[in-house]
Parts: structure tokens; C-alpha cells; sequence
């Protein structure tokens, strides 16, 4: 009897040196080097991908879409503006989601519907002339590209409301505007963040 207690306790003890010499090792050295390498090698990414403003100061990440709007709630003329987001209240970190409608839900019919109308209001444009991505949220509702198709629609509005010459406003988005990953992957983006600090530092 004893000897089965005592060989239970040294198997006991083992199986805790173990435990501790592995969420060592693992939780938190493999984190130490991890990090260490992401400092090292690729700091911005591994922060997170943040932009910042000339004064320093953090506007957004790279990776993560945002709304440009007004205390309202109304899109701002002067920026381009993203495709629609149905996480949470729109670009909600932390309710990333589509709206799991299906493509002859009535709702979303509805809702692409009357975005089309306001989109072409709003940028002055044809309903033809608005894009698909204008009109539907991405499946994470955090998407912070657009298509170059919805931001062409967008230029016109831009800069009249900077009181810039469109040309200028044409050569800020050429600049921004990414081709397919390897040359054939995927469709040419647009960051929306990306493009609009641009924009605001042509004043600056």
C-alpha cells in the first residue's frame, strides 16, 4: 500500500515539473520569441498594421474597414467611402459577420435596393454606374478595400467637396490602388483608409 502511495507521488510530482517546464517553455517562452521575431522582422504588421495621422497619432489599421462619417451618421463627401458592413452597428470589431441573407431574401433585396439609389445620389452617378461591392457587406463586415469601379464613382464628389481638381484626386487613387496578389490572384483593391489619409495629406 504504501509503496502504490509513494509511487503515485513521485508520478504526481513528475507530471507537475512536467506541466511547469512546458507552460514555461510553450506559454510563455514560445510567446517571448514569437514576439521578439514579429518586433524584429515585421514590426508594423505585427502591431496590428496601425496607420497614423502626420501628427502621429493612430487613425485605423490597414486591415480593418471604418466608416467615414458625421456625429450623424451620414457619410462625409470628402472621403471615399467603404462598402456596407454587417457587423454589429457597422465595422464592429468585435461582431465580425455577414447578414447570412440569401441572395432572394426579400430584406436584402430591399436593402440593396435602396442602397443603390443613395450610393447614385450621392456620388451623383447613374444606378447602373454603382458596383456590386457598393451595395453588398463583405462576409467578415470588416472589409477595408473597395473595388477601383465604386471608388471612380466617388472621385467627382470628393473633389468638389475639397475643392480640388478631379485630376488630382484621380492620381491620389491611382496611387492606391493595388493589382491582383502575384499578378492573377483575386480582383485590384483599393484601401479606403489608406487612400483618405492620402487625401488629407495633400493640405497638409
Amino acid at each position: 500500500m504504501q509503496t502504490s502511495l509513494r509511487s503515485a507521488g513521485r508520478s504526481t510530482w513528475a507530471a507537475v515539473r512536467a506541466m511547469a517546464l512546458f507552460t514555461l517553455l510553450l506559454g510563455v517562452g514560445y510567446t517571448l520569441v514569437i514576439t521578439g521575431i514579429g518586433q524584429l522582422a515585421l514590426p508594423w504588421q505585427a502591431n496590428g498594421s496601425l496607420r497614423t495621422d502626420t501628427h502621429g497619432a493612430a487613425v485605423g489599421s490597414s486591415l480593418i474597414g471604418q466608416s467615414f462619417t458625421d456625429a450623424k451618421g451620414d457619410p462625409l463627401a470628402e472621403y471615399f467611402q467603404p462598402r456596407p458592413s454587417a457587423a454589429g452597428d457597422g465595422y464592429d470589431g468585435g461582431a465580425s459577420g455577414a447578414s447570412n441573407l440569401g441572395p432572394e431574401n426579400p430584406d436584402l433585396i430591399a436593402a440593396i435596393t435602396d442602397r443603390k439609389s443613395q450610393i447614385a445620389a450621392f456620388n451623383g452617378v447613374p444606378e447602373s454606374a454603382v458596383p456590386a461591392d457598393a451595395v453588398t457587406a463583405s462576409a467578415s463586415g470588416l472589409d477595408p478595400h473597395i473595388s477601383p469601379a465604386y471608388a471612380a464613382i466617388q472621385v467627382a464628389r470628393i473633389a468638389e467637396a475639397r475643392h480640388l481638381d478631379p485630376a488630382v484626386v484621380q492620381q491620389v487613387l491611382d496611387e492606391h490602388t493595388r493589382g491582383r496578389a502575384l499578378g492573377y490572384l483575386g480582383e485590384s483593391t483599393v484601401n479606403v483608409l489608406d487612400v483618405n489619409i492620402a487625401l488629407n495629406q495633400l493640405k497638409e
